[in-house]
């Protein structure tokens, strides 16, 4: 029988550790949580809506050494297994990642203390891209209300306050990039800034091509910054989620590539929400080194 999209929405959510998850992940979890990782693994790690598909595709097309033609051989979700992603009864992201030849480039969502512990044993990369939150927070937005796997957010006011306090899926932003940030030094971590690579391309792919142990020489270095360029990407369907089923995501109501830039929070957040965000941000955040860009 076809479950409504109405129906899908309310229908979603379980948790682990006080994480709100999509209830078919937490269905998953023993499987999710024994995923053996190799050292030659490279993980992807955001928050969602932190250019999470941007530095996929600088990795394939560094991994591809450029070649257009061998990053379109699947759309991106197809090239790195996502390894909490569960949607019975297609497989699983444990069982895409444990089919894949090595090296294998993955990709999560999880907070540090949610990851399968053997990425902690295995002695594998860890790739983190953070957003700053308010950007995140109005983009998630915007995926929330496209997304029939997520539930209804209602206004952006109560959505606001959801946010906020955790309630969303992955839990809170805070504690998610508190957590990556403070074991940055403690792995083989390379932690970058969405401002960043929005303000320089070039520099942070850079940075991203030495971590991964490649040297391409500079043709091919800003072919790649040309590629994965939003304007680029948004019409690409290898990364745009065209091809995604209206059912899932419906790009008529918000569009996957939506804008892709730093301070569209400002066109969301009253002077009041602004104000009492920043304090809520400093109590978060407090004690912590991290720094981020609120436009550019």
């Amino acid at each position: 029988m076809a479950v409504t999209p109405e129906l899908s929405k309310q229908t979603k959510r379980k948790e682990i550790a006080g994480i709100p998850l999509m209830s078919e992940t937490v269905d998953n979890w023993s499987q999710i949580q024994t995923f053996k990782a190799k050292p030659d693994d490279l993980l992807i790690c955001t928050y969602p809506k932190s250019g999470t598909t941007w530095i996929q595709e600088i990795v394939d097309m560094i991994e591809q050494n450029g070649d257009v033609e061998k990053c379109r051989r699947a759309v991106i979700q197809h090239r790195h297994p996502f390894i909490e992603w569960a949607r019975p009864p297609q497989p699983s992201g444990v069982d895409k990642a444990n089919e894949m030849p090595s090296p294998r480039t993955l990709k999560t969502h999880l907070p540090t203390h949610l990851l399968p512990p053997s990425f902690w044993t295995s002695n594998c990369k860890f790739l983190y891209v953070a957003r700053n939150a308010k950007d995140c927070m109005v983009s998630y937005y915007h995926f929330y209300r496209m997304s029939h796997m997520l539930p209804e957010p209602g206004s952006w006011d109560e959505y606001f306050d959801n946010f906020i306090d955790g309630k969303v899926n992955w839990g809170s932003w805070f504690d998610h990039v508190r957590g990556w940030w403070e074991i940055r030094d403690r792995y083989q971590i390379l932690f970058l800034f969405y401002e960043d690579m929005k303000r320089d391309p070039k520099h942070e792919i850079q940075k991203v091509m030495q971590f991964m142990g490649k040297n391409l020489d500079e043709a091919v270095l800003d072919k790649i910054v040309q590629e994965t360029s939003f304007e680029r990407m948004k019409e690409n369907p290898m990364t745009n989620r065209s091809t995604v089923p209206k059912s899932i995501l419906d790009q008529s109501i918000s569009p996957f590539m939506r804008k892709g830039t730093v301070g569209d929070w400002k066109n969301h957040f009253t002077v009041a929400q602004n104000e009492r965000f920043d304090a809520i941000y400093r109590q978060k955040m407090e004690g912590t080194s991290i720094n981020f860009c609120m436009e550019l």
